[in-house]
């Protein structure tokens, strides 16, 4: 559930900057991260700061958002699953076109471009969420050369790198059940013909 107080830290008025291209303002603040900016493993997570520094400049066809976003990223390792944390600044570039611009309905929805509302405000979360999710890695690690855990027993392979299971190739197993039997068979036929 979203508190009013963050809505209104990112809901931007530009009123101020339509029709005078060039006029700018800047946005120095820091926000509550809204709800989902996280992939599966790793997030920004809810509530913690999220830090801006941007500037808007009015230009001819709407408002130009640029500057950095900066939050602190939280999760596990995907080999590991030890717990993990670093900074992510991710750059932020994005128009908004003002309403009479839009060439339909679908203008707002871009990717590159992004439509001021009726009420000459911008919307700044879709655009940090797009920004900050595609700047998480699709596999987080610890570190880079982190062993992670066997697949068979989940043991840590940092504690001893050196653990191993024996493994039968499956194309071999049958044949593995065959030697054991005739060396079973093996056995039978001996006792039965030694003397008595």
């Amino acid at each position: 559930m979203k508190h009013p107080q963050q809505d209104n830290l990112l809901h931007v008025d530009v009123k101020e900057l339509k029709g005078n291209p060039g006029a700018q303002q800047t946005l120095s603040r820091t926000v509550p991260t809204p709800e989902g900016f996280a992939a599966v493993l790793v997030g920004v997570a809810e509530h913690s700061d999220l830090e801006l520094d941007l500037r808007i400049e009015s230009v001819h066809e709407g408002t130009l958002l640029s500057g950095t976003a900066h939050g602190r990223v939280t999760g596990e390792c995907g080999r590991c699953l030890d717990p993990i944390s670093y900074p992510l600044t991710v750059d932020v570039m994005q128009l908004f076109t003002w309403p009479e611009k839009a060439e339909g309905p679908e203008e707002g929805d871009d990717e590159d471009t992004r439509q001021v509302s009726e009420d000459l405000t911008i919307d700044l979360e879709p655009v940090l969420r797009d920004l900050m999710v595609s700047a998480l890695p699709f596999q987080p690690v610890c570190r880079e050369d982190c062993p992670g855990l066997c697949s068979q027993c989940g043991f840590r392979m940092e504690e001893d790198p050196g653990h191993a299971h024996e493994q039968l190739d499956p194309r071999w197993a049958a044949l593995s059940g065959l030697a054991q039997e005739l060396n079973d068979d093996s056995d039978e036929n001996n006792s039965s013909s030694s003397p008595s």
